[in-house]
């Protein structure tokens, strides 16, 4: 969330998540602690009143912060990063949209500051992570150059799956091939090299895949589809090429694909706290372990948002931006 100094929250989805970056071998230092009585009364945050572009509509705010009451927690954010949904969330075009005005920003890491007389389960100095949002088998996977998609590659790893990853052609292509390879890809083939009547040999060496991940949409998406295996499944979980996935009949019949859909906000609703607790520390013993890296990030101060929007939405930027408070 792109706020800085504190936020109030609801008792619950702060204490479910208590804590959970310690899992990842985090520290604090001795610095870095909060008391009650060091409480601000006002805070900064990038809110925007309307949707439409990022950087005409988000302005940074000085906001009057209310007071801890029974069941509130304060948390100050520490980092928040811009991910491709927050951008959608302010366009307006996105599944899940707040009331307006909003703050923008949906993930980050967080540390208490001060808690309600009613709350047991956290206590100032504690690290959480937002709860929700708004406040052996091949792998083809397409985007792997994103934060979520070099994820992907590094867990499929972990799991002994081999993955073929496509990405758009693009400047230092080769240095985005070698880095995706030292993550745990297997094969990088670009979407013009995907089109292309040789990949039908390709595929003689190197077994069909059953699965593929998409977050592109569009064009692309068809390829990832006719070079599935029978009776195998594409996710998709994002669309950034902004156009449609398109499914030919002879694929659906004769190779009786199937297409489903992955959202992680609905995936939350879906299940029990506890389970999203559990994924979380899944996630850290890969981390711990050294499976599981954090992509490129470049850290920005709150008040260079306008770069940091602009960044975001470059094409073929490596770099996340992370909003350090």
């Amino acid at each position: 969330m792109w706020v800085c100094r504190a936020l109030s929250g609801a008792r619950g989805r702060a204490q479910v998540l208590r804590a959970l970056l310690r899992a990842c071998g985090r520290r604090r230092s001795a610095a870095a602690s909060f008391s009650a009585s060091a409480e601000p009364s006002r805070v900064r945050a990038l809110v925007y009143g309307d949707h439409g572009h990022p950087t005409n509509v988000v302005e940074l705010k000085n906001l009057e912060l209310a007071a801890v009451g029974g069941s509130d927690v304060h948390v100050k954010m520490l980092a928040a990063p811009i991910n491709p949904s927050d951008i959608n969330m302010i366009q307006g075009n996105y599944g899940l949209l707040p009331k307006l005005p909003a703050v923008g920003g949906n993930e980050g890491v967080g540390q208490v500051v001060a808690v309600g007389s009613s709350v047991t389960g956290l206590k100032p100095g504690d690290w959480v992570i937002p709860a929700n949002a708004g406040l052996g088998d091949s792998v083809i996977q397409n985007a792997s150059n994103s934060g979520v998609g070099q994820a992907v590659i590094q867990i499929a790893a972990a799991l002994g799956l081999r993955t073929i990853n496509v990405v758009r052609d693009r400047p230092e292509l080769q240095k985005l091939t070698d880095r995706l390879k030292n993550l745990g890809a297997e094969h990088v083939i670009t979407e013009e090299e995907l089109r292309k009547p040789e990949m039908k040999n390709f595929f003689k060496d190197v077994p069909q895949p059953r699965l593929a991940l998409n977050c592109v949409g569009g064009k692309s998406s068809t390829e990832l589809l006719r070079h599935l295996a029978p009776g195998g499944t594409m996710v998709t979980y994002g669309g950034m090429a902004k156009q449609p996935v398109t499914a030919p009949v002879s694929l659906l019949i004769f190779k009786d694909l199937k297409l489903r859909g992955f959202w992680m906000s609905q995936w939350k609703k879906d299940h029990s706290l506890d389970q999203f607790k559990e994924l979380i520390f899944t996630l850290c013993d890969l981390i711990r372990r050294g499976q599981l890296t954090a992509p490129a990030c470049s850290e920005v101060p709150l008040q260079d948002y306008q770069h940091a929007l602009e960044t975001s939405m470059q094409p073929f930027v490596s770099s996340k931006q992370i909003f350090t408070m």
